[in-house]
């Protein structure tokens, strides 16, 4: 009971209302979060001199009971989880103790690194109590200074910090699928021949660019292939951080931006791109995944950036069984785009045989190349009224503009929660 209360802290009713019966397991932790929610939102704005003191004292308000509430999440959770991953430490302890490092070294490998991540996040749990403890006493501190603004400044600094390591905390708790942990490859493709989707694949492409910034990481566009008017006709884009695939796996499918004509009997105007993501191997490697060479095609065909500089050195691979089929032009030569490539293909392929839930590659069913255009994921609608619908989690976002600026949290939670929702019931 106590590992399951680590889970809700992230997701409010407001945001997942149609998330299903997940909230009713933790209604004091959701409580918490939605009263976190109400907080006002003149604490956003800068306050000076010429405001209205009434608006100042309202922002105060709103200063304090975020603080407040960040405090009390941290009272409620750290501790808590403190406990289990400080057992969760001297269990591998004790593994290391029993275990001669010497017999199998990628194993041993393993071993270590679990073991400092573990130590990792033991410390940063003992700094998170620190942090809480610190915004507590900064805020007693302001209000005896008759509600000093600097220090209320300070104190809400401190409790963004004990709120985004917490959320990104209990995501990594969530986070139990295979590859959940890896980093993630993201290939967009606009609508063939449609200069408004490929628009729209340049914004897609943006957008998980600014994301990741948002999460303190980089993305990398690997590959690329302009349109004449600015957009994209696709693009690769890899991050190379942990979790990243089992936060970006929910947006695999066809996203539209649907802008409604002012004329109310024309059809809206759809621009549609496809996204897939496949788990990139930062830390561990597919290879233990066996093809026969029988199976597979590889072929050399000229790509757009290819064309541009007179040379040709992407590598198209092919899975002859299922259909499957990647391609790699990032790097420099054709040897170093055949094992992109090919990892690629492994990775495509493992993700099939967890969804199928099989263990062999000759046990895939032969329909899994699925038509990338029939599964729609998201709906971006800018007119009449501006709305982000997740088909998924049947999650509705209104505030379209910050989603696509990289603002994603809300629905990358809304994806997991209904995962876990899902495994539940």
């Amino acid at each position: 009971m106590a590992a399951d209360s680590l889970r809700t802290g992230l997701f409010n009713k407001t945001q997942f209302k149609n998330c299903g019966s997940f909230s009713n397991y933790y209604p004091k932790i959701i409580a918490a979060a939605d009263f976190s929610s109400r907080a006002f939102r003149a604490s956003q704005e800068p306050l000076d001199d010429n405001k209205n003191k009434f608006y100042k004292e309202l922002g105060m308000f709103s200063f304090r009971k975020r603080i407040e509430d960040s405090i009390l999440r941290a009272e409620m959770l750290a501790p808590t989880a403190l406990e289990l991953e400080e057992a969760k430490h001297v269990n591998q302890e004790e593994v290391i103790r029993d275990y001669d490092l010497w017999d199998d070294l990628s194993r041993s490998n393993e071993i270590l690194l679990k073991l400092a991540e573990s130590a990792k996040v033991v410390d940063n749990l003992r700094d998170l109590k620190y942090k809480a403890e610190e915004a507590k006493l900064i805020t007693e501190l302001a209000e005896m200074d008759a509600i000093n603004y600097a220090l209320f400044k300070q104190a809400y600094s401190a409790s963004l910090d004990v709120n985004k390591f917490l959320d990104t905390y209990e995501m990594s708790k969530l986070l139990k699928e295979p590859y959940d942990m890896e980093g993630a490859c993201i290939i967009l493709e606009s609508r063939c021949g449609d200069i408004y989707s490929e628009r729209w694949a340049g914004q897609l492409a943006q957008m998980y660019m600014k994301w990741a910034q948002r999460q303190g990481h980089t993305g990398r566009i690997v590959e690329r292939c302009p349109s004449n008017n600015g957009g994209l006709k696709s693009a690769t884009i890899e991050f190379e951080f942990k979790f990243a695939y089992g936060y970006l796996s929910g947006e695999r499918g066809v996203h539209s931006l649907i802008r409604s004509s002012e004329n109310t009997s024309a059809r809206p105007e759809a621009s549609l791109a496809s996204v897939d993501v496949i788990p990139l191997f930062i830390e561990s490697s597919p290879d233990q995944l066996l093809i026969d060479d029988e199976d597979i095609l590889v072929s050399y065909p000229s790509y757009c950036e290819d064309n541009l500089l007179g040379t040709s050195s992407t590598v198209q691979v092919q899975h002859i069984p299922t259909g499957l089929e990647v391609q790699s032009t990032g790097e420099r030569s054709r040897f170093a785009n055949k094992i992109k490539a090919f990892n690629r293909l492994k990775a495509k392929l493992l993700v099939v045989m967890r969804d199928q839930r099989i263990s062999s590659v000759k046990s895939i069913k032969k329909d899994a190349k699925m038509d990338r255009w029939s599964r729609e994921t998201r709906k971006y609608v800018l007119r009449p009224t501006k709305m982000v619908h997740d088909l998924k989690s049947g999650v509705q976002f209104p505030d379209v503009n910050a989603v696509i600026n990289g603002n994603l949290d809300p629905l990358i939670a809304a994806h997991i929660n209904s995962r876990q929702t899902t495994t539940f019931i």
